[in-house]
């Protein structure tokens, strides 16, 4: 059964043993005892493919060193008591197992936790009077609202701890169906990705995930290659706006328009890669299609409730996402058009990481700078910040781009491996220097390289 690792803290060294044991004495101060066991789970930086795995295609992302951390000791009652390392911010919490409830309103830390916790109890062998509390003490590592995954490393690291208090059982796999499912709860209509790699990334590799079922593919890095990732520092936090579930319906809405044009009926259908399933076309044919039938002005609610034999009442009901319902135009072919390309630029990154070619790292960079023009301009999801730092790299790396949702957070920065240094420096100097929101910020948690690193594990204390 290929559950997560269930490691012992004494094989540990370096900055993980020293996080850990920060930790588990903060945990000890709290609650007057030392934790039982320590769940950790890794943010992430995907390389390619942004906004397409809710369409049903596959993705190229990393784990990362930044992770989070969660201190535990198994209760003997009901009880959830969670609380933060940094209370001032983050303000302790408590509930029953039986009496928690998840709103869509402010995004507040939380319920990321209860999400995860959810997961569980909705995919319990066990009765839930069976089931016991926990005592958790969180230590988040990951930049918030930075596009590098730490509201759903939050959920998947809660999941993995409240499980391993019930001595319950689950493959890697079903772990990051059900966070990816139970994320849901808080309000955004994300495709798995997050979660996928949280549970599946190995140390050293890369990987190219794909969904329905789920699989994770290991794709080894060209030589030479690093990763620079760097935050814009403008932050947004996608629960707590309608742009990341918008882009969702907008798809959603194109897969249908586009169903019902070809004869196949729009109800058979969710995701655009269901269209072009149905239709047997390559990526690129299915880019040609949706510049073909969909034209660039945006669509009222009005005509694509009449494109789709439905009332506009109906549309919202039946299609649209809580938070989406006021939206009154769409634009679908600019979005099925990024992402039928992006999807298409997944494939040839993964063919480039496994050429050998000798020219693979300014291959590689071509196609992450087409991504992230194809993110400002068609799926528009990126931030003026974001594009401004992506500018003023790109003649001194090999490729940059966007990762994570957009609208602010991280650009991520191919580099020779012989050059990384420069460029950081560089960025400090060019871009963090004169940006207010930078001062008396730890630049090294701001702009730093990565490697491929290890995904969700339980460390015994």
């Amino acid at each position: 059964m290929d559950t997560p690792p269930v490691v012992s803290l004494a094989s540990l060294e370096g900055l993980l043993k020293e996080k850990i044991n920060l930790l588990s004495n903060d945990f000890e101060k709290k609650h007057g005892s030392l934790p039982q066991f320590i769940a950790r789970v890794p943010g992430r930086v995907n390389l390619i493919g942004e906004h397409i795995d809710y369409c049903g295609y596959a993705v190229f992302p990393m784990a990362i060193e930044q992770d989070i951390l969660i201190a535990v000791k198994t209760r003997e009652d009901q009880h959830l008591e969670l609380s933060n390392l940094i209370p001032n911010i983050y303000e302790d919490y408590s509930c029953e197992l039986d009496k928690f409830e998840i709103d869509k309103g402010v995004p507040q830390w939380f319920k990321y936790c209860l999400c995860g916790v959810k997961g569980i109890l909705e995919n319990s062998s066990k009765v839930k009077s069976e089931l016991k509390g926990m005592n958790a003490r969180i230590y988040g590592l990951i930049p918030p609202s930075a596009g590098l995954s730490s509201s759903s490393a939050l959920v998947c690291a809660t999941a993995l701890a409240f499980a391993h208090v019930n001595k319950l059982q689950f493959t890697k796999q079903q772990l990051a169906d059900y966070c990816a499912r139970s994320e849901r709860y808080i309000g955004t209509e994300g495709g798995g990705m997050d979660q996928a790699i949280a549970m599946l990334a190995t140390q050293g590799t890369a990987k190219l995930i794909e969904f329905n079922p789920l699989r994770a593919h290991d794709t080894k890095l060209p030589p030479g290659a690093v990763f620079v990732i760097a935050h814009s520092l403008a932050e947004i936090n996608k629960a707590a706006s309608s742009h990341f579930n918008c882009r969702v319906m907008e798809c959603r809405l194109a897969a249908k328009v586009l169903a019902k044009l070809h004869g196949i009926n729009p109800d058979s259908v969710t995701r655009l890669a269901d269209v072009q399933f149905s239709l047997n076309k390559t990526l690129p044919e299915m880019a040609s299609i949706a510049g073909l039938y969909l034209h660039d002005d945006p669509y009222s609610k009005e005509e694509v409730s009449k494109l789709l034999d439905m009332t506009e009442p109906q549309l919202e009901n039946k299609i649209l996402s809580e938070n989406t319902r006021d939206v009154g135009f769409f634009k679908l072919r600019q979005r099925a058009l990024h992402v039928f390309q992006e999807a298409n630029r997944v494939w040839q990154f993964r063919d480039i990481c496994n050429s050998g070619s000798t020219t693979a790292l300014q291959d590689l960079g071509q196609l992450m700078s087409d991504s992230h023009h194809s993110c400002r301009d068609l799926y528009e999801c990126s931030h003026q910040q974001l594009d401004h730092l992506v500018e003023i790299s790109r003649n001194h790396c090999l490729g940059a781009r966007l990762t994570g949702a957009g609208w602010g957070g991280c650009m991520v920065a191919l580099v020779a491996e012989n050059g990384v240094e420069t460029f950081i420096n560089y960025l400090k100097e060019n871009y963090y220097k004169n940006l207010p929101a930078a001062v008396d910020r730890n630049l090294e948690q701001v702009v730093f390289a990565t490697q491929p690193g290890s995904g969700a594990a339980i460390y015994n204390l």
